[in-house]
């Protein structure tokens, strides 16, 4: 072999070589631009994911806090006329604040009745007892007359004790009227309230 053909045979596997090289470079290339886009694909998903999860965590917090508010609002403003609870509410505040009640009356009810009827049984109305608040669609308020025990009348101090906690009280009520009669000692009071009860049907 002489000198001619080793350096043809040296330049061909150089231009083997190189190609090889250059295969091996665009081959390689293209194998990472993919795994570059599975990444970034990869990376989008993971982001995706963890915005939804976040989303899910917001909106689990979101139930929650709203099914507190939604239960708090149906506390403060009753859906029906549970007269029995509100009896037993009224004279537990009452024993707390050391007031006894003598009567609990509420008005007298048209169920059954018309608006306006004598008092014949015909078409029932759908609400008794109640009368709508101007200016409040949906909202009704019930008056109930609260009268103290005329056989054990209450320090003045204990009777505002009593409506401190009717207004602290998370139904949502108002005095609307309060008549104080004064024992001839002086020191005890006899009272009738009347409290508004707020309901929404």
């Amino acid at each position: 072999m002489n000198a001619k053909r080793v350096f043809y045979a040296l330049v061909g596997g150089l231009v083997v070589c190189g190609g090889l090289g250059i295969a091996s470079l665009v081959l390689g290339n293209s194998i990472l631009q993919k795994q570059g886009d599975k990444l970034v694909d990869l990376k989008l998903l993971g982001r995706s994911l963890d915005e939804q999860q976040t989303a899910v965590t917001k909106a689990k917090q979101d139930i929650a806090k709203y099914t507190e508010l939604n239960h708090i609002a149906k506390v403060v403003v009753p859906q029906e006329k549970d007269q029995a609870a509100t009896v037993h509410e009224l004279v537990d505040l009452a024993a707390q604040s050391g007031v006894k009640i003598g009567s609990i009356s509420f008005p007298a009810s048209n169920l059954g009745l018309k608006p306006g009827s004598s008092g014949t049984a015909t078409k029932p109305t759908a609400l008794s007892q109640v009368t709508a608040v101007p200016g409040i669609s949906g909202v009704y308020q019930m008056p109930i007359t609260v009268q103290s025990d005329t056989r054990s009348p209450a320090e003045f101090s204990k009777l505002i004790t009593f409506l401190q906690a009717l207004e602290n009280n998370r139904h949502t009520a108002q005095v609307s009227q309060v008549t104080i009669t004064p024992e001839p000692s002086g020191k005890k009071v006899s009272f009738i309230l009347v409290v508004n009860v707020y309901i929404k049907p």
